[in-house]
C-alpha cells in the first residue's frame, strides 16, 4: 500500500518559545518592530503596533512594496482595529520536505522563517494571533483564532487586511461584478492608480514594480472559511470575503479554535520562480489518504466541447453503449487514460427534469438515463485497459452525494467533473472539501469546474486533479473571446494558484479572418504548435483531449499530445515575459518536454539547454511552418542530437508556439 510522504520538519531550531498566552505585554512593541527575513535575506516582513493599530511592511532587495499596511478583524461583537496591543512573539524555523502526488514538482524542499505574534484587544483581553511564514520566493501570513475563556464562537463581518503597495505598479487582475461567479473573464492590464474603487479583483493578482520585481497575491488552504478578493479603497488593497447565503452582513462562522486561510504573496525579480513556487502547497496540510495507488492523473477525452460527433456508421448515437464504445476504443488506440461520459443533445446522461444543464426536482445521478448501463460501460472500457469519468452538476449531486459515490464506485468510474458552484462562501468551500473527502472513500477523482481558484489542496486531498476559474477554449462553442492574447495571460494570473481545467486539443484552427462561432466542431484561434505548447505550458493534472477522434488520427502532432504527461518531477521557466511571451520546460523522469507561447506577435527566441543533465538527448522540435498565416495547422517536426552545451533559436509565429520532447541516451 503506497502513502503520502508525511512533512518532515525536524530541524526546527526554537529561538523563542514564550507560551501563546504569556501575561505580560510586549513592552515595547509600539516602538520596535518584530522583524522577519527570509532564508536567502532578501525578503523583509516588519511588524509593530502603531497607536494601538496592526500595522506590516514587506520589503524585497532593501526596496519597500507593501507599506504601513493594516490588519483588522472585525466580528458581529467586536473589532480588532485600533485597541490592539501585542504580546512576546515566538520565532522558529523549519522545513519542508514532501513528495507531491499530482503537481508540478515530485519532490519538495523548501526552507522556511515563521513567527506568531499574539495580538490581544485590549478592553476584552480577547486574542488572535497572527502568524506569518517567509520563504525565498515569498511569505505569507494568517489569523489563528486560538481556544480561550473569554471567547468560543465568533462571526466574521470583514477581514480587512490591507495591502499597501509602494509606487505605482502594474496590475494583471481579473474583474468580476460580484462574488457568485465562474470567474471567467478577460484579464486587464493597468496601472495601480488607474484602478477604480470598489472593483472586485479576483486572485491570483500579479503586480509589476520597477526593477523587475514581481508581487502576485493569492491565498492558501481555503478550509472552512470565505474566500477571498481583493479591493482598492483609496491608496491601498483591501480584503473582501465572499458573504454567506442570505447573510451578507456575515462572512465566517466557527468555534473557537479556527484559523483563516493563508494570504500569500509570491515575491521574486524573475516572474518564473513565482510559477515554479511550490508555497501554495507547502502551505497545506500533508495527504490525508492513506492508500494512493488508485490515484491516477492522465488525459481524458470530453465528447461535449467537440458536439458529441460520431462516424456517420455509428447506429443509434446518443448516450448508449455503442456511442461510449466509439471514444473507449479511440482511448484505448491512442493510449488515453480516461473517457468522460457527459450529455448528449443537451440532456445529461442520468435522469432529470431540468431544461438544460441545470438540475430539475427530480434529477437523479444514481440512475442512467434508458439505454445507458454504466457498469457495462466501465466493464468494457477496464477490458481495453481505459478507465471512465462522468460529468456532473453539483447541485443533482450533493443531496445524494453518499449513495450516488457508492454507485459511481460500483460501476466502476474512477471520477467525476463536478460542475456549476460559481460560488466561494463559507457554505460552498465547506460543500468541496466534503466532496473531496467522500469521493476519495469511494476512490473517485475530482474535477472543480464553475468554480474558484485552486488553494493547495491537491497536497492534502491528491484526488483533486484540477479546478478551471478561468475563460478557456470551451468559450470558443459561442463566442470569438479566447485567443492567442488572452492565453498568454493567464500563466501569471490564474495559473500561480495551481492545476487549471482548459478544454484543449482543438485541432481545426483557422486564421482570424476565417473564425466562425459555431457550437459543434468548433473552431480554434492561433496555430496548432501553440494548442501543443499549451498542454506543457498549462499546469493541469487532467489534461483533456476534446476534439473527436477523426480530428486527431493521423493529423501532424498528435504523437506529442499522446504522449506528453499531465504531472511533472521538475518545472522551470526558461524565459518568460509577462503578457508577451513564455517557455517552460517540465520533466518527467528523464525526459524533458519543452512548451512557448507567444501572443500575436512573432517573435525568435534562443534557447540554452544548460538545464539537462549530462550526455546526448534526441529532440523532437515542432515549430510552426512558414505559411501558417493561410494553414494554423501546418507545422515542422525535426529530430536532432542536443546536449547542455548547445542552444537554438526558435521562431513563434504570430499567435504560435513551439514543442519540444528530449531523450536522453536512446
Amino acid at each position: 500500500m503506497n502513502s503520502c510522504k508525511k512533512i518532515s520538519s525536524l530541524s526546527l531550531k526554537i529561538i523563542f518559545t514564550f507560551s501563546y498566552f504569556h501575561i505580560f505585554t510586549f513592552a515595547t512593541s509600539a516602538q520596535k518592530n518584530i522583524r522577519l527575513t527570509s532564508p536567502n535575506g532578501k525578503i523583509v516582513f516588519t511588524f509593530k503596533i502603531d497607536d494601538k493599530k496592526a500595522i506590516y511592511n514587506i520589503d524585497f532587495e532593501q526596496k519597500q512594496i507593501v507599506a504601513n499596511s493594516e490588519l483588522a478583524l472585525s466580528f458581529s461583537d467586536i473589532a480588532f482595529t485600533n485597541n490592539l496591543a501585542a504580546d512576546k512573539p515566538i520565532f522558529r524555523e523549519a522545513e519542508e520536505n514532501y513528495d507531491l502526488v499530482v503537481g508540478k514538482t515530485k519532490i519538495v524542499h523548501d526552507q522556511y522563517k515563521e513567527v506568531t505574534i499574539p495580538i490581544r484587544e485590549i478592553s476584552s483581553s480577547k486574542q488572535i494571533n497572527l502568524i506569518v511564514r517567509i520563504f525565498n520566493d515569498g511569505l505569507a501570513f494568517r489569523y489563528e483564532f486560538p481556544q480561550q475563556k473569554n471567547w468560543s464562537s465568533f462571526e466574521l463581518t470583514d477581514e480587512n487586511t490591507t495591502f499597501k503597495l509602494a509606487g505605482n505598479p502594474t496590475a494583471h487582475t481579473l474583474f468580476l461584478s460580484s462574488f457568485t461567479t465562474s470567474h471567467e473573464g478577460k484579464y486587464s492590464k493597468l496601472s495601480f492608480d488607474d484602478i477604480g474603487p470598489n472593483k472586485l479583483m479576483d486572485m491570483p493578482t500579479l503586480f509589476e514594480f520597477p526593477d523587475h520585481i514581481y508581487m502576485a497575491i493569492t491565498e492558501a488552504a481555503l478550509l472552512d472559511y470565505a474566500g477571498m478578493y481583493l479591493t482598492k479603497e483609496k491608496d491601498a488593497l483591501r480584503s473582501a470575503l465572499s458573504p454567506l447565503p442570505k447573510q451578507p452582513g456575515i462572512k465566517v462562522k466557527a468555534s473557537l479554535p479556527h484559523a483563516s486561510p493563508w494570504r500569500v504573496l509570491l515575491i521574486s525579480n524573475r516572474i518564473g520562480a513565482l510559477i515554479e513556487s511550490n508555497i501554495i502547497t507547502d502551505l497545506n496540510a500533508p495527504c490525508k489518504i492513506k492508500d494512493i495507488s488508485w490515484i491516477k492523473p492522465g488525459k481524458t477525452t470530453f465528447p461535449w466541447w467537440n458536439g458529441n460527433v460520431l462516424p456517420d456508421t455509428i447506429n443509434a448515437p446518443g448516450n448508449n453503449f455503442v456511442t461510449q464504445k466509439y471514444y473507449i476504443d479511440f482511448c484505448a488506440r491512442n493510449g488515453l487514460e480516461y473517457h468522460s461520459v457527459v450529455e448528449y443533445g443537451l440532456h445529461q446522461w442520468y435522469m432529470d427534469d431540468g431544461i438544460s444543464f441545470m438540475p430539475g426536482p427530480h434529477s437523479d445521478p444514481t440512475t442512467p438515463v434508458p439505454g445507458l448501463n454504466m457498469k457495462e460501460v466501465c466493464d468494457y472500457a477496464k477490458s481495453q485497459g481505459v478507465d471512465v469519468r462522468v460529468w456532473v452538476h453539483w447541485w443533482a449531486l450533493y443531496p445524494k452525494i453518499d449513495s450516488a459515490f457508492a454507485a459511481f464506485e460500483r460501476w466502476g468510474l474512477k471520477g467525476m467533473m463536478i460542475d456549476f458552484m460559481d460560488r466561494d462562501d463559507q457554505e460552498m468551500v465547506n460543500i468541496q472539501t466534503e466532496m473531496l473527502e467522500k469521493a476519495a472513500a469511494h476512490h473517485l477523482h475530482v474535477q472543480f469546474h464553475g468554480a474558484y481558484k485552486n488553494t493547495g489542496l491537491s497536497r492534502t486531498y491528491p484526488n483533486e486533479f484540477t479546478r478551471e476559474g478561468t475563460l478557456n477554449y470551451e468559450a470558443n462553442k459561442w463566442s470569438r473571446e479566447v485567443d492567442p492574447d488572452h492565453d498568454i495571460n493567464f500563466p501569471f494570473t490564474r495559473m500561480l494558484a495551481g492545476s487549471t481545467d482548459y478544454h484543449l486539443g482543438g485541432f481545426r484552427a483557422v486564421p482570424d479572418s476565417l473564425y466562425v462561432i459555431q457550437y459543434t466542431r468548433p473552431l480554434m484561434r492561433g496555430t496548432r504548435c501553440h494548442m501543443l505548447a499549451m498542454y506543457v505550458v498549462l499546469e493541469n493534472y487532467l489534461g483533456m483531449v476534446c476534439d473527436y477522434p477523426s480530428a486527431y488520427e493521423g493529423q501532424p502532432g498528435f504523437e506529442f499530445l499522446k504522449e506528453v504527461p499531465t504531472v511533472w518531477d521538475e518545472t522551470k521557466v526558461l524565459d518568460a515575459k509577462v503578457g508577451e511571451y513564455i517557455v517552460i520546460a517540465r520533466r518527467k523522469n528523464n525526459d524533458w518536454y519543452i512548451g512557448a507561447i507567444t501572443n500575436h506577435e512573432m517573435r525568435q527566441l534562443t534557447l540554452p539547454f544548460d538545464f539537462l543533465r549530462e550526455g546526448q538527448y534526441n529532440v523532437d522540435i515542432y515549430t510552426d511552418a512558414g505559411d501558417v498565416g493561410k494553414d494554423p495547422n501546418h507545422l515542422n517536426k525535426d529530430t536532432r542530437s542536443l546536449n547542455n552545451k548547445d542552444k537554438i533559436m526558435i521562431t513563434l509565429a504570430s499567435g504560435g508556439g513551439m514543442v519540444m520532447h528530449a531523450r536522453q541516451g536512446r
